[in-house]
C-alpha cells in the first residue's frame, strides 16, 4: 500500500501545483532599508551657518517594505495591487505623515491590449516617468536629485487618484490621472476627502514616454486646483516638462526643461533636524502653494558615467530661474545646484553610495546656501 499512497500524494501535489500555475496568480512581499551619515551646512538671512553632523537615514532611497500582488483574470486582463509602508529607520515611526501605506496604496486591472487603470494613492507622472528616468541620480539622495529643481516631480504622492496608462505602441506609452483630493497641504486648504472633492485641492497628471536603443524622451504635464474652502478658490497651478538621455555606453548624458506658473510645488529638503530651511519658493513649506504671475523655469544637465560593472559616477547641475513676478516679490535669484554622487553594488541587492551636493540661492533666496555630505548603505530585499 506504501506505493499507492506515494504515487497518490504525489498526483495530489501535482494537482495543487497545477492549479496555482492555471491561476497564474502572485504576491511579493519586498522591502528596502538604508542608512548612514550625512553633514549638513546651511545659512540664511535668518539661519547663520548652522550644521550638524549624524546618523541620515533613507538617503539615497526612502525605507519601505510593501506587498505586491497579480492575478490573472483570463483574456489577457489581470487585477494587480500595490501597498508600499515608509518609516523611519532610526526609531521605526511611520513615515508620510503617519499613514500606513503612505508611499503608495493602490488597486487596478490591466490588459495586454488595452493598458493599465488604477485607483488610490500613487506619484504622478512627472515624478515616476520624468525624474525617475531622467534624473541620474533617479529622485534619490534628497538635495541633489532632479526634484529640487522640477519640484512637480519631486517623488509627489497624490491620494485619491484615478489613473489610465496605455501599453506601449512603437515604443511609446501614455497616461493621464486625476486626484479628487490630493491630500497635500495648500493654502489652507483640507487634505481630507469625504466626496467634498471642490473644498480639496485637485491635481491632473499626463504623461508620455518615448524608449529605444539609447534614447530616452518624456513630456509631462501637471495642473493643481485649489480649495474651493479657501481664498485661494478658483486659482490653479500649472507646470509642464520636456526630459531626454542617450546612452553613449561610456556615458550616458541627461538633460531636461520645464516651466511652472502661477505657484509652485515644494523643493527636495535641504538638510537635518537642526540644520534646515524652507524647500520652497517664497520661504514656506507647504506641499503646494497658488501665487498667481509666479512663476519660473527649471533645468538640469547630468551624466552617468560606469566606472566599472558595479560602480558609477552620477553628476549634475539644476537650475530653478524665477521669473518677473517672483523676482519683484522678494528679489528672488537663480537656485543652482551642483551635484555628484557615486554607487559601488557589493551585490545586485546591497550597494554603498557616497554623494556631496551643493545649492546656492536654495529656495531661490539670495542669502542661503546648503551644502550636504554623505555616505551611506542600502540594502533592498
Amino acid at each position: 500500500m506504501q506505493p499507492v499512497r506515494s504515487h497518490l500524494c504525489l498526483a495530489f501535489l501535482g494537482l495543487i501545483g497545477m492549479s496555482a500555475s492555471s491561476a497564474q496568480s502572485s504576491v511579493t512581499l519586498y522591502g528596502l532599508v538604508d542608512s548612514g551619515l550625512r553633514y549638513s551646512q546651511v545659512s540664511s538671512e535668518t539661519v547663520k551657518n548652522v550644521s550638524n553632523f549624524g546618523l541620515a537615514y533613507g538617503t539615497q532611497s526612502g525605507n519601505r517594505w510593501g506587498i505586491r500582488g497579480v492575478e490573472s483574470l483570463g483574456g489577457g486582463n489581470s487585477a494587480f495591487f500595490q501597498l508600499e509602508n515608509g518609516f523611519d529607520l532610526g526609531n521605526g515611526t511611520l513615515g508620510q505623515s503617519g499613514r500606513l501605506f503612505g508611499r503608495a496604496a493602490w488597486m487596478g486591472l490591466q490588459n495586454t491590449s488595452w493598458g493599465d487603470v488604477r485607483l488610490g494613492r500613487m506619484t504622478n507622472l512627472s515624478s515616476d516617468w520624468l525624474v525617475k528616468f531622467v534624473d541620474p541620480f533617479a529622485g534619490d539622495l534628497n538635495q541633489l536629485n532632479m526634484g529640487h529643481a522640477f519640484t512637480s516631480g519631486n517623488t509627489l504622492r497624490l491620494s485619491n487618484v484615478l489613473m489610465y496608462r496605455t501599453p506601449t505602441f512603437s515604443n511609446i506609452q501614455a497616461g493621464i490621472g486625476y486626484s479628487f483630493a490630493t491630500g497635500l497641504s495648500s493654502n489652507g486648504g483640507s487634505t481630507g476627502y469625504d466626496f467634498a472633492t471642490n473644498n480639496n485641492s485637485r491635481q491632473l497628471t499626463i504623461g508620455a514616454k518615448y524608449a529605444a536603443g539609447p534614447v530616452f524622451a518624456v513630456a509631462t504635464y501637471e495642473k493643481a486646483f485649489a480649495s474651493a474652502s479657501t481664498d485661494a478658490s478658483g486659482m490653479t497651478v500649472s507646470n509642464w516638462n520636456i526630459g531626454a538621455t542617450y546612452d553613449f555606453k561610456i556615458f550616458k548624458l541627461s538633460a531636461g526643461y520645464g516651466q511652472t506658473r502661477d505657484g509652485f510645488w515644494a523643493g527636495s529638503g535641504a538638510g537635518g533636524s537642526g540644520a534646515t530651511i524652507p524647500t520652497m519658493p517664497s520661504g514656506n513649506n507647504l506641499a503646494v502653494e497658488f501665487v498667481p504671475g509666479v512663476g519660473y523655469n527649471s533645468y538640469i544637465v547630468g551624466a552617468t558615467i560606469p566606472t566599472n560593472s558595479v560602480s558609477r559616477i552620477m553628476i549634475s547641475w539644476t537650475m530653478i530661474a524665477p521669473n518677473t513676478a517672483m523676482q519683484d516679490l522678494y528679489s528672488a535669484s537663480n537656485q543652482n545646484s551642483y551635484n555628484l554622487g557615486y554607487y559601488y553594488d557589493f551585490t545586485k541587492r546591497t550597494n554603498l553610495y557616497a554623494y556631496v551636493g551643493q545649492s546656492s540661492n536654495y529656495a531661490t533666496d539670495s542669502d542661503a546656501k546648503s551644502t550636504v555630505i554623505g555616505v551611506g548603505l542600502r540594502h533592498q530585499f
